[in-house]
C-alpha cells in the first residue's frame, strides 16, 4: 500500500468514526417479546434481576424434561425471532433492545439422545411462561452455541423476586436428578463438533459378558467383582459403620490379557448403575465424569489405558498433569459416595511414581498376567466352541502357544475358519495347526505383537518413539 492509498484509508476511517459519533443514542425499549413477558409477570421487567444457571450440554435434555414437568399443561412456550443475533443476546437484551425487535416466534429444537436407541426433541432456544405456586415465572432455555462462544447450555429465570427464581432453580435441579435420562446408563464423553472441548455424552449399549468368557487366573475375577460390585451392595451397612464407599481399582498387565473384557463383565453385572467410560483422549473429561458420577451414584467411572494421560508415552521424566487431575478427581468425592473408579493400563511402570506419591486413591491393584498353560487351554476351548475341531487338536495348539493372550486365541480361530471358507469346505484339525504355524512364523512378528504375544517387539514407529505395544488394548470391543 503506497502513501496515497494509506491516506485514503485514514480519511475514510475518520469519516466513519464521525458518522458513528453523531448517531443519536436510542433508548432501549421493550421488544414484542418483552411486552409478552411483562404481561405475564405483571410488573416492569426492566426492574427484575435475572438468575442464570449454566448447564452442561449433556444435561440439557434433563432440564427440558424438568421444565416440562414443572410448568405443567398450562405453560406457554414461545420461540424468539431476530435472526442469528437472538443466539447471542441474553434474556434482558431479548426483552428490551434499542435496535432489534425480538418477537415471539417458532421454537428452536434440537434432537438429543435419551439412550442407545432413543432420542427426544429438546428446546434449544425458547421462552417458557408458567406459574409455580401461583407466582408467574419466565425461563429462557438455551442450548450450547459454540459458534457464538456459548460452550454450555443455560437457563435464565425471571420472576417478581430473586427468592422465587432461586426456588424455581432448586426445583429444576431436583427434577433433573429424579428424571435424568443419564441415570443407570453406560456413557462416554466426546468433544463437541467445533473442537471447543465441551464434553458431550454418548450412550453405549450395556455389554453382556458372562463370567465363563473371562479367563483369568483363579480368584482374580472374584476379587475384582467383590471390590467393585459387592462393596456397593453393602453400602448401607458400611455407611452405618462410618466406612467409606468410594473405591479405586487398577488392572494392569500386557495388552490382550483380558482387562477390557473384565471391565465389560463388570458393566454387564451392574444393570442400573451409571457407568462412564473414558478411554484415550476422552480422559481429559475426568472432571465432568466425576461430577456426573457424584450426581448419579451409584456409579462406575472407567479409565481405560490411563497411562495415555502422559503427554508423550515415551517421556516419563516430569509430572503428568492429567494423571494428577485423575487422582484429584478421586479426592474430590466424599468418602460415602458410592462411586467406583476402575483404571486399566498396559504400562504400570509409567503410573507407579504418581500413584506412590498419592497413596490411598487406588486401594486395590491387580495384575492381569499372560495366561498360563491351563488358562490357555480354557481360552482356546472357549473360542473354538462350535467348530468341528477335536479336543486333542485344540489342546495341542494351546500347548504350542506359550506366551500368547486371549486376543491371539480369538484371531487364531478366525484364521482357521477363514482358511476352510476360502476352500469352500468344513474346518478340520489341520486348518488349526496350519493357521498356528502361520501366526508363529517370523513374518508375523508385528501381528503377534499387536495381539499381545510376550517377547515380540515391533519395529519402531517412523521417526523413532512410540511403539505399537498398546494398540490392541485401546478398542472398546477388544479382548484386553
Amino acid at each position: 500500500m503506497d502513501d496515497r492509498d494509506q491516506g485514503f484509508v485514514d480519511t475514510f476511517r475518520r469519516f466513519l468514526e464521525e458518522v458513528i459519533r453523531k448517531q443519536p443514542v436510542r433508548e432501549s425499549e421493550l421488544t414484542p417479546l418483552g411486552e409478552l413477558v411483562q404481561r405475564h409477570l405483571g410488573t416492569d421487567v426492566a426492574t427484575l434481576p435475572v438468575v442464570s444457571e449454566m448447564i452442561a450440554q449433556h444435561r440439557l435434555v434433563d432440564a427440558d424434561i424438568a421444565l416440562e414437568l414443572l410448568g405443567g399443561e398450562d405453560a406457554q412456550l414461545v420461540g424468539v425471532t431476530g435472526g442469528q443475533q437472538r443466539f447471542q443476546e441474553d434474556l434482558p437484551q431479548l426483552l428490551s433492545h434499542a435496535f432489534v425487535r425480538f418477537a415471539p416466534g417458532p421454537v428452536d429444537y434440537t434432537q438429543a439422545d435419551t439412550g442407545p436407541d432413543s432420542s427426544r426433541q429438546v428446546v434449544s432456544l425458547g421462552v417458557r411462561l408458567f406459574h409455580v405456586d401461583g407466582a408467574p415465572v419466565v425461563v429462557l432455555q438455551r442450548s450450547a452455541q459454540p459458534r457464538v462462544g456459548r460452550n454450555t447450555a443455560s437457563l435464565e429465570v425471571l420472576a417478581a423476586d430473586t427468592a422465587t427464581s432461586g426456588a424455581v432453580l432448586a426445583d429444576i435441579r431436583r427434577l433433573m436428578l429424579e428424571h435424568s435420562v443419564l441415570r443407570g446408563q453406560v456413557l462416554s464423553f466426546t468433544a463437541d463438533q467445533f473442537g471447543h472441548g465441551a464434553a458431550g455424552a454418548t450412550f453405549l449399549q450395556r455389554p453382556h459378558v458372562d463370567a465363563h468368557t473371562v479367563v483369568l487366573s483363579p480368584g482374580v475375577l472374584e476379587r475384582v467383582t467383590d471390590h467393585v460390585i459387592e462393596i456397593g451392595l453393602q453400602r448401607e451397612k458400611l455407611r452405618a459403620a462410618g466406612q467409606h464407599l468410594k473405591r479405586g481399582i487398577l488392572l494392569y498387565g500386557p495388552p490382550g490379557t483380558g482387562k477390557t473384557l473384565t471391565v465389560r463383565h463388570l458393566l454387564s453385572r451392574t444393570e442400573g448403575v451409571t457407568s462412564i467410560l473414558l478411554a484415550g483422549s476422552s480422559i481429559r473429561f475426568i472432571t465432568e465424569a466425576t461430577e456426573l458420577a457424584r450426581a448419579m451414584q451409584p456409579a462406575i467411572v472407567v479409565l481405560e489405558d490411563v497411562d495415555l494421560v502422559a503427554s508423550e508415552r515415551g517421556m516419563h521424566n516430569g509430572p503428568q498433569p492429567l494423571l494428577f487431575a485423575v487422582l484429584d478427581a478421586l479426592d474430590g468425592l466424599d468418602g460415602d459416595a458410592d462411586v467406583a473408579f476402575v483404571l486399566t493400563t498396559n504400562r504400570v511402570d509409567s503410573l507407579e511414581p504418581a500413584l506412590a506419591a498419592r497413596p490411598g486413591r487406588v486401594d486395590l491393584a491387580l495384575e492381569i498376567p499372560l495366561p498360563d498353560a491351563e488358562a490357555r487351554r480354557r481360552l482356546f476351548a472357549l473360542y473354538s466352541a462350535g467348530l468341528p475341531l477335536s479336543d486333542e487338536a485344540v489342546a495341542a495348539a494351546a500347548d504350542r502357544s506359550n506366551g500368547v493372550t486371549g486376543s491371539f486365541a480369538k484371531e487364531l480361530m478366525r484364521r482357521t475358519v477363514l482358511r476352510a471358507a476360502l476352500d469352500d469346505r468344513e474346518v478340520v484339525d489341520s486348518d488349526l495347526s496350519e493357521s498356528l504355524d502361520a501366526l508363529l512364523a517370523g513374518g508375523e512378528q508385528l501381528t503377534r505383537s499387536l495381539l499381545g504375544v510376550a517377547g515380540d517387539t515391533p519395529p519402531p514407529a517412523p521417526g523413532g518413539g512410540t511403539n505399537f505395544g498398546g494398540v490392541a488394548g485401546i478398542g472398546w470391543m477388544s479382548y484386553d
